[in-house]
């Protein structure tokens, strides 16, 4: 029979990681798969609207509450040539893109893509091509689509239909540099060369944009750490952030998988821990933070399926439409809480990819789209993570994984934002006993929990029919609260907190 272990939570108002950008909550839009074309964009859908984009998914990304978005890549970007993608598009070539061996009709480019962000109250982070391409191509991309007036570029972008400058804020500094699999794959020092030049050219033609150097694809590439040193080192001064890529794969020993919140956290901790270093040797004034802008969990229930070199020649091909369960979902909210206690450095979040290639949302070409598992509690902390993240103190049971060895069963993180009161618990069970979790709130000059959702690994219904469920067993007190946490489970809580003692 199963008995409750009890864990401890402590939560205090003068205690926090810092203020949380809304930015961690945003997504990722490759032109990989069918993400942009029957994903994003149908112009023959039932629900198009007049810019050919489906508002059946417009809908979904609204309520999903993403505030970002990244694009057009990903390893899409170092073969791309932005000018295919403007002008009219009957006069926009087709090419082979060669990163996912797909047919490349350019009917959406940036001047698309960037007003569709806009009207859906996303933030866009573009990405250059810094492998196949380079100083120049970048610089001329940042004239194009930022740039008021006053040349050859800013006529054309006129020209095609935008004299207002779309104003794109934030800007990668190529993908993944670092994997073989790259088109213009390098070292760390010819990159971070190339990079630092792209970006002093870039700020020539925009002093205000915020640049992302590229860190490592994944935490296990053996040139881990020491890429990171070297192209800190190139880009301090240049580079505001650095870039973090972590996938967690569902079809690994389940411990391991339901442990991967913790890895993501260490991952964090390694990467700054990295480039403070060089901060410190250089004794440069400011230090670089981190943008997560490629996260995500594989399928638990995924089919091997051919990309890349063994993929055929294909239009919309269907790549990694996996269907996600509950245990996924689970494993993401967990991600999600880790990168919530480190909002002091992570500032940019982009859960990858938005549409059909694993992601929170699918959608059948002339058909329907509908939520993936991952999509719930994804949405529940967009909705509700505001203000602050608080640096809360946890006493947990361990959990031992046959390979990542022991870590905490229980994940917790706490958010408040002093201007309206409302505050929020986010709280994972790793293990496959109940917790039963005593929050000590006593600091608060009031802390009421007032509902409890939560999602198990348990929960065998259709991706189609999956969302939290109310949870019962919250017991508030004055200076304490209980919450009951399921086996294998994601909790949200929502909570109103006053420090006002008068």
């Amino acid at each position: 029979m199963n008995h409750r272990q009890q864990a401890q939570l402590t939560v205090h108002p003068h205690f926090e990681v810092g203020d949380i950008d809304p930015r961690v909550f945003g997504s990722f839009v490759e032109h990989m798969g069918r993400c942009v074309y029957t994903g994003i964009h149908e112009p023959d859908h039932p629900t198009a609207d007049r810019h050919g984009f489906r508002a059946d998914v417009a809908e979904l990304v609204t309520e999903l509450g993403v505030t970002a978005v990244r694009y057009p890549g990903g390893n899409f970007v170092s073969g791309y040539d932005w000018r295919d993608g403007i002008g009219p598009v009957a006069d926009r070539p087709t090419r082979l893109d060669l990163a996912w061996r797909s047919v490349e009709p350019n009917t959406v480019g940036p001047d698309e893509f960037l007003p569709w962000a806009r009207r859906l109250g996303m933030d866009p982070v573009m990405a250059v091509n810094l492998g196949t391409a380079g100083v120049r191509e970048a610089a001329e991309l940042v004239e194009y689509t930022n740039l008021a007036e006053g040349t050859s570029l800013t006529r054309e972008r006129a020209a095609n239909g935008h004299p207002e400058p779309h104003r794109v804020r934030t800007w990668c500094l190529g993908n993944e540099m670092d994997g073989p699999w790259q088109l213009g794959h390098t070292t760390a020092t010819a990159y971070g060369q190339l990079a630092a030049e792209a970006g002093k050219a870039m700020r020539l033609v925009d002093p205000d944009i915020e640049l992302v150097a590229c860190g490592s694809s994944f935490r296990t590439m053996k040139t881990f750490g020491t890429w990171e040193d070297t192209v800190a080192e190139a880009t301090t001064g240049v580079a505001d952030l650095i870039s973090m890529h972590a996938y967690y794969d569902g079809t690994q020993d389940r411990r391991d998988y339901l442990a991967s919140g913790r890895l993501l956290e260490t991952f964090i901790d390694d990467v700054a821990a990295t480039i403070d270093a060089v901060a410190a040797r250089l004794n440069a004034p400011r230090r670089m933070n981190i943008s997560l802008d490629e996260w995500n969990v594989w399928s638990s229930l995924a089919k091997a399926s051919p990309v890349g070199r063994q993929a055929p020649i294909a239009t919309t091909p269907r790549i990694t439409e996996d269907p996600y369960q509950a245990l996924d979902g689970v494993v993401l909210g967990d991600l999600i809480i880790g990168i919530l206690n480190h909002v002091d450095r992570v500032r940019i979040g982009c859960l990858s990819l938005l549409v059909n290639v694993s992601a929170p949302i699918h959608a059948e070409p002339g058909g329907a789209a509908y939520k993936q598992a991952i999509f719930h509690p994804f949405a529940a902390a967009a909705r509700r993570a505001r203000g602050r993240s608080l640096d809360c103190r946890l006493v947990a049971p361990e959990f031992v994984t046959p390979t990542h060895g022991t870590v905490p069963q229980v994940a917790a993180a706490v958010t408040h934002d002093t201007g309206t009161g409302a505050a929020a618990l986010f709280l994972s069970n790793r293990g496959d006993e109940p917790v039963e979790l005593t929050v000590d709130h006593g600091a608060f000059a009031a802390f009421d929990i007032k509902q409890a959702w939560t999602m198990t690994a348990a929960d065998r219904r259709p991706a189609r029919e999956l969302n939290l469920v109310a949870l019962t067993q919250a017991e508030a007190g004055a200076r304490r609260s209980t919450v009951v946490l399921p086996p294998e489970s994601w909790t949200v809580a929502d909570a109103v907190a006053s420090n006002d003692r008068t």
